[in-house]
């Protein structure tokens, strides 16, 4: 024999559907397909809903008791809503018609700190200020920080994009810190300086924002994965240590690159002939980054006329024994920057015993839509989360008297 039809309740729509068992049609409808037995009935439950199912109809179950069942709900319900509507007229700034809604507070805000200078580079006649910008979650909590470094081919760095990444990494309680950096025409090693100079100044400041200074970490996609790269493997390496805040390192726990560079000598590793040849042009970004532009005597320079030179300036230049975990991602599709870029990276880190992950993400090009999704970006905050840990409760940061102003 079968149990008594179920009846559900949610507060999702201001009526409600009841699907009950009957042999034949009635004055509320029925569904007249074969095998069908549900008659739908609607009422209106004040923001709430019912359904009644039932297999298949039984006699246990006439419409009249049915239609009892439902009537009972609506009077239940309606009494429920009476009692909260007395409630309500009870609290402050109540009026017939009010809405009241009932918000728990488990999600920490997050503040946006733009501007914030965190380089001057000085020369004979200007200072150039560096700038980065800084999602700080509000919390007293002890947080690990990420460095975010956009890419732009060598010849930008708008370092206020990929937002959906930044703000996914400072909900899970990251300090995420996005910098910009020199590019062409500065050469190399001005952005890697730079880079490493971002992660002082996080050093520097780390009880202003509440940072945790033995857990920082890098990110960067396309010239920014290039960058990423670099600040991780050239960890201890003073020459790259130039302008503000010497006295703290500029080391990582942590380097993230996604569909960067790691040789600038074979960018294009696998292209078309008219790729490999472009590739070897003294005007591509990667000639003008290490040998810089024709000018005067100088007639330029392709990336490949001095291999040493151009090693000496990619991440594959630097590998060592002693390298942050890494978590490197490339699409299958990329025909900006090859795939081989994080395959060579990938094998050379685990070849010297180095933790590295490497996620080829299937269909996805440079830079496009695939790398905003969330499987994507849930993936990057996973992996930080598990490599450098989560925030530790009440051991940092600061609380604002006037933080609710």
């Amino acid at each position: 024999m079968l149990g008594p039809p179920l009846l559900t309740c949610s507060p999702m729509s201001p009526s409600a559907t009841v699907a009950v068992p009957t042999t034949g049609r009635s004055s509320c409808g029925s569904d007249e397909r074969p095998g069908s037995h549900a008659v739908r009935l609607t009422h209106d439950l004040t923001g709430s809903w019912c359904r009644v199912m039932s297999s298949r109809p039984t006699k246990g179950h006439p419409m009249r008791l049915i239609r009892a069942l439902c009537l009972g709900g609506v009077m239940a319900v309606s009494g429920l809503s009476q009692q909260a509507s007395a409630n309500d007229a009870q609290r402050p700034g109540y009026s017939e018609g009010a809405q009241v809604v009932r918000v728990e507070g488990s999600r920490s805000q997050v503040d946006q700190i733009s501007g914030v200078i965190y380089s001057q580079i000085r020369s004979m006649r200007a200072v150039r200020q560096l700038r980065m910008s800084l999602l700080v979650p509000r919390t007293n909590d002890k947080k690990p920080a990420i460095v975010y470094f956009p890419g732009g081919g060598f010849t930008s760095a708008d370092h206020e994009k990929y937002f959906e990444m930044r703000s996914a990494l400072a909900a899970a309680g990251f300090v995420v810190a996005a910098a910009e950096y020199r590019v062409v025409p500065d050469r190399f090693p001005a952005l890697v300086q730079d880079g490493k100079a971002a992660v002082r100044y996080l050093r520097a400041h780390a009880a202003e924002y509440g940072i945790d200074p033995a857990r920082i970490g890098v990110l960067g996609d396309s010239a920014g994965g290039y960058l990423s790269q670099m600040v991780g493997v050239t960890g201890g390496e003073k020459a790259f240590d130039k302008g503000d805040h010497l006295d703290q390192s500029s080391d990582v726990q942590a380097a993230v690159t996604l569909y960067g560079i790691s040789n600038l000598l074979n960018i294009g590793e696998g292209f078309s002939p008219a790729v490999q040849l472009m590739h070897q042009s003294p005007a591509v970004t990667e000639a003008l980054l290490v040998n810089g532009p024709a000018f005067r005597d100088f007639a330029g320079a392709s990336i490949s006329a001095d291999p040493a030179k151009a090693l000496a300036a990619s991440p594959m230049g630097h590998l060592g024994a002693d390298e942050p975990p890494f978590l490197i991602m490339h699409g299958t599709a990329d025909t900006l920057v090859s795939p081989v870029q994080s395959k060579q990276l990938f094998e050379a880190l685990r070849a010297k015993g180095n933790k590295a992950e490497y996620v080829l993400v299937e269909g996805a090009g440079h830079g496009d839509l695939p790398w905003f999704q969330q499987p994507v970006i849930d993936r990057v905050v996973a992996w930080f989360k598990a490599t450098l840990g989560g925030p530790i409760a009440g051991a940092g940061g600061k609380t604002d008297p006037r933080s609710d102003l």
